[in-house]
C-alpha cells in the first residue's frame, strides 16, 4: 500500500521554491518593463530622509555677462565667487567648470580652469569671533564657439557651473569636495 501523504509533504518545499522563483521573475519583469522603477523606489526612500547639508565649498555668487550675448562684442563671462572651506590644504586643486548647451543639444561647449588654491588671489572674510573663510573669484570666458569651434547660432542657451576641490593621488586627481552647481539661461543674439 502506498501512502500519498509523505510524497505531498515532500513536494511542499519544492512547490514553495517554485512560487518564490515565479515571484522573483515577476518582480524582475516589472522592474525591466517600467512597472516599478528603481529610481521610483529610491525616490520614495529618499523622501523620508533628512535633506543633505550644504557643503563647505560654495558658489556664493555667479555673474553671467553680458546679457543678451552678442559674439561679435567679445567673450561671455562666468564670474564665480567661491567660498573655500575653513580648513583647506593649500595644495589642493580648485576646478571651476561651465557647460554651455543649446536646447537641441546640437551646440555645446565645456570650459574649465584648474589651479592650486595658492594660485588664486584669496580674500579672507569673517564674522565676529569666527575663523576667516577664504573666497576666490574665478572668471571663465566663453568665445561663443561650440564644440566644433563653429560660431553658435542665435537662440536660447543654458549653462551649469560646477566647483570641485581635487587632490593628487597615485592614480591621478580625485575629487575631495563638490559645491552645489549653479544653473541659468541666456540668449545669443545677432
Amino acid at each position: 500500500m502506498i501512502n500519498s501523504k509523505p510524497s505531498s509533504a515532500a513536494s511542499l518545499p519544492s512547490a514553495l521554491c517554485g512560487i518564490r522563483f515565479s515571484l522573483l521573475i515577476l518582480l524582475s519583469a516589472a522592474i525591466l518593463l517600467g512597472g516599478l522603477s528603481i529610481d521610483a523606489l529610491a525616490k520614495t526612500k529618499g523622501k523620508s530622509s533628512v535633506p543633505r547639508p550644504e557643503p563647505d565649498l560654495k558658489i556664493l555668487s555667479l555673474e553671467a555677462t553680458p546679457m543678451p550675448y552678442r559674439p561679435q562684442d567679445g567673450p561671455f563671462h562666468f564670474i564665480a565667487t567661491v567660498q573655500l572651506p575653513k580648513e583647506v590644504d593649500e595644495q589642493l586643486m580648485l576646478e571651476v567648470s561651465a557647460l554651455v548647451t543649446s536646447s537641441s543639444m546640437t551646440s555645446l561647449r565645456f570650459l574649465s580652469i584648474r589651479q592650486t588654491i595658492n594660485d588664486h588671489e584669496q580674500t579672507p572674510t569673517s564674522a565676529a569671533g569666527e575663523t576667516p573663510q577664504k573666497r576666490v573669484q574665478v572668471d571663465l570666458a566663453w568665445d561663443g564657439l561650440d564644440h566644433n569651434k563653429q560660431q553658435v547660432p542665435v537662440g536660447s542657451y543654458e549653462y551649469e557651473v560646477r566647483v570641485k576641490l581635487l587632490s593628487n593621488g597615485e592614480k591621478g586627481q580625485r575629487t575631495q569636495m563638490l559645491a552645489w552647481p549653479k544653473r541659468g539661461k541666456f540668449a545669443v543674439k545677432d
